[in-house]
Parts: structure tokens; C-alpha cells; sequence
């Protein structure tokens, strides 16, 4: 493959993982290369990241890719004359990992690392066909354990629980997850060697976090989210007073036109206003938790919580197949992930835990009708999928009719709506209806709404 193709190669690797490259970036990337000394790897690695990646969020997929289609030669390898890495037994191994891991260089760590994954990594996944694994590196050679002959080496007497000892852990356990990285890095390296750096590419890299799927996330992947939702949430307040302060004047400020109408002999020419007061917005938020979009509900809580903190005053309201107000577990100061576990055992959301779009409405509308005002705006949150009970859009038409606006955020794809006990298309028909999947959805929501 000659740099050309790898060059185009790589740019469609990155597009794909979600990483955003536009055509102009990728000429800027291609025309560094001429100015670097190629046979440099890390320069070449800088190189494509200063020209091609816009966020610090966005390295950790570049950094894979980058590896798989610009993969390291395995000459180099500096390693101890007593140390045959393919004939030593394991303790030795590990001795010598030992040391790697407080004295090594990214360079010997790395290379140790494809050394051993040559030795442990592979396995007979049928007669004439291999498959490479991490985990029979990692079991192999235990690197977590290390951690108390190296203390017992580097103390050497000295007092335990101080400053050196809490120096050294933290290096080692730096250590031990880069020989991790490393480790799988040679995997993803030798998979693409073995089966096709496309089809290993497509599977290496999880989507930025801005792109992944409500639907789809961890609670790793929540607790990460949490930074991404006040910002949003502050947008999304400000859109909604733009929205309404826009084009409108205060009322006539009588003083100052008189006064000003002095310079011309008593003729107002010039009317002043005072300044209008500032629109403080109400949210009501009517937000589905049924497990069918319990990831997406977990999203829509962090953002009820931040939305909290931004809003005048907000009323939220979950349901499954009845609605119960569920304000009172986000008052301000309240624990985010504290609010959620006692959502989940102390509201009233739940008859028979089939989620009832329809009943849910005509009961918020009967006990909660009043929540919803000429200032306030009404967010839906749920895939519309009322298990094929009656929709109840008359009534879903007049509370919308009752808000100053009205939206509604669904987190399956467009092109899921309005199949099997979807009726997306009839809700949105009342109220306008939008993909909302991820982050930058959500995102570009608010951006439209102004």
C-alpha cells in the first residue's frame, strides 16, 4: 500500500470513527507530510493530529487508528543480556516487566509488549486459522501483582504510607496502563494484519462522546456525560428568553420623551422605551423512564437536574404508563445520582409496566393540567412507542396549546419512527418532533430553536 492510498485510507478511517475531517483538512495533513521526516513515526503522529484533530476528546480514536494504519516496526528492542524474551520463563518475565514498568521508556515498554503478544497472545481458533487476544498477555503475566515487590524494592526500609510510596504507586499504576494500551494496541495491530485494516478499524474506535447513542450508553459513559449537560442546559435556557424577548420593546418611558422633546420645542420626536424585563422562563418536561429507554431516561434525568439550576422554575414529570411529578428529587444541592435511586423506588410512574403514552397524557392533563401556562414551555422526552393503546392526541393538542411552546426530543432514529407501536409521525403532527441521539444532536436542537 503506498502512502497515498494509506493517507486516503486513514482520513476515511477517522470520518467513520466520527472524528469530523473536512476535505481542506485532510490536503493541510497530507501537505505536513512533506515538511516531516517520514521515518520519524511520532513526528508523523503529531503531524496528522495538529492538522486533523479538533478536540482533546477526540485523540484517544485518533491515537488507535493512527496506530493501526501506521503501525510500528518491532526492531529496537533493547532488553536485558540475561532476558531471552521467547525462551524465559514467566517469573523472569515479569521480573523484567518489573523494571520496565518504574525505569522503562515508552519505546522498551511498547516493544516488550508486541514481544509478548507474540509469545501469549495467540491462539488456535480452528485448525489453520489464529485469533490474537490481550487477556492471555495480561493473565499471563498478572502486571497488577507486581505492585508489591516493586514497593518492597524501591522503599528499600524506608517508611511506609509517605510521599515515596505514594510517588511509586502512582507510577507504577501509570505503567501498568500503558503496557495495557500497549498491549492492545499490538492486538489491533496483528487482527488487521491477519483480517484487513478496514474491518478492524470499523470496531477499534467507540464514536466521540458528542456521538454516542443515548440509547447505547454506560454508566461509565454517564458520568462522563454529566460535564457535557450544563453547558447545554444554559443554552438551552438562553435560546428560550432570546425566543421570547426578541423584537419586542419595554413600555413608553413618558419621563424621558418628555424630557427629550424639550429640544424641539415640545414635540416628541424621539419616544424612549424602557428597557423589557426580562423574560424568566418555565420549563415543564414530561419525560418517558420505561426500560425500553432507560439509557435515553438516565440522559433526560442529568439534563431535568441541570435544567433545574438554569430555569426560572421548572416542573419534571416521568411516566410509564402513568405520570407522577418527580420535581421534588432535584431540588438544588440534591445528589444527581442520589435523586435517581430514589426516583426509582419512591415515584408513582408505574400500573403495569407496559408504557401507555395515552393514559399518561390524560392523566398529567387531569392532575397536572395546571403546570402548563402561557409563559411556560412544554419538553417531551420518549420514543413515542405506546404499545398500540389509543394515543390520546386531542389531549397531548390542548396542553400544547396551553404552553408557549411545545417540543419534543425522540432518541430512535428517524427512520424507526412509525414502525411496530411507533406513532411518532401523529404525535408530531402536534408537536414538532426531533431526533435528539446524541450530544450533538441535542445540540444542534438547541441551536435550532433559536
Amino acid at each position: 500500500m503506498s502512502l497515498v492510498d494509506r493517507h486516503i485510507g486513514f482520513v476515511h478511517a477517522l470520518r467513520d470513527a466520527g472524528l469530523p475531517v473536512s476535505l481542506a483538512e485532510g490536503l493541510d495533513a497530507a501537505r505536513a507530510l512533506q515538511v516531516i521526516d517520514l521515518v520519524e513515526r511520532e513526528s508523523l503522529r503529531e503531524a496528522y493530529a495538529a492538522t486533523l484533530v479538533k478536540k482533546p476528546a477526540n485523540r484517544p480514536g485518533f491515537d488507535v487508528l493512527f496506530d493501526l494504519w501506521f503501525p510500528p516496526t518491532t526492531s529496537g528492542l533493547r532488553q536485558r543480556e540475561d532476558v531471552d524474551l521467547d525462551q524465559a520463563p514467566v517469573p523472569e518475565l515479569r521480573e523484567h516487566l518489573a523494571g520496565l514498568l518504574m525505569d522503562g521508556t515508552e519505546s522498551e515498554l511498547r516493544a516488550f509488549a508486541r514481544a509478548m503478544v507474540g509469545r501469549f497472545g495467540r491462539q488456535e481458533a480452528r485448525p489453520g486459522r489464529q485469533n490474537w487476544f490481550s487477556y492471555s498477555v495480561l493473565r499471563a503475566l498478572s502486571p497488577e501483582t507486581l505492585m508489591a515487590g516493586i514497593l518492597r524494592e524501591v522503599l528499600a526500609g524506608q517508611e511506609r504510607g509517605g510521599l515515596a510510596e505514594k510517588t511509586a504507586r502512582q507510577r507504577v499504576n501509570s505503567g501498568i496502563r500503558r503496557f495495557e494500551e500497549a498491549v492492545s494496541a499490538d492486538v489491533r495491530r496483528r487482527i488487521a494484519e491477519d483480517s484487513g485494516i478496514e474491518k478492524i478499524a470499523r470496531s477499534a474506535v467507540r464514536p466521540p462522546l458528542d456521538q454516542l447513542d443515548f440509547l447505547r450508553v454506560t454508566k461509565a459513559d454517564l458520568a462522563r456525560l454529566r460535564r457535557e449537560i450544563h453547558p447545554l442546559a444554559r443554552r438551552l435556557a438562553a435560546r428560550l428568553t432570546i425566543k421570547h424577548r426578541k423584537g419586542r420593546r419595554g413600555r413608553l418611558d413618558f419621563r424621558r420623551t418628555v424630557r427629550a422633546s424639550l429640544q424641539s420645542g415640545g414635540v416628541p420626536m424621539d419616544t424612549h422605551f424602557k428597557p423589557p424585563r426580562p423574560h424568566k422562563p418555565e420549563l415543564v418536561i414530561l419525560c418517558d423512564t420505561s426500560d425500553s429507554v432507560s439509557s435515553f431516561a438516565h440522559f433526560t434525568l442529568l439534563l431535568t437536574y441541570a435544567l433545574r439550576e438554569q430555569f426560572t422554575k421548572v416542573r419534571a414529570f416521568g411516566f410509564v404508563d402513568t405520570v407522577d411529578e418527580i420535581t421534588r428529587f432535584f431540588q438544588p444541592g440534591a445528589d444527581v445520582l442520589d435523586a435517581m435511586s430514589r426516583l426509582a423506588t419512591e415515584a408513582d410512574m408505574v400500573r403495569f409496566g407496559r408504557t401507555n403514552y395515552g393514559h399518561a397524557l390524560e392523566t398529567f392533563a387531569e392532575r397536572y393540567g395546571d403546570a402548563i401556562g402561557p409563559k411556560s414551555s412544554l419538553l417531551i422526552l420518549g420514543d413515542a412507542r405506546s404499545n398500540y393503546q389509543p394515543p390520546a392526541l386531542e389531549v397531548l393538542k390542548s396542553l400544547a396549546g396551553q404552553a408557549r411552546h411545545a417540543y419534543w426530543l425522540n432518541p430512535e432514529p428517524r427512520r424507526q419512527w412509525d414502525t411496530g407501536d411507533s406513532i411518532a409521525t401523529d404525535y408530531g403532527t402536534v408537536v414538532p418532533m426531533h431526533e435528539c441521539r446524541n450530544v450533538a444532536q441535542l445540540t444542534a436542537f438547541i441551536e435550532d430553536i433559536a
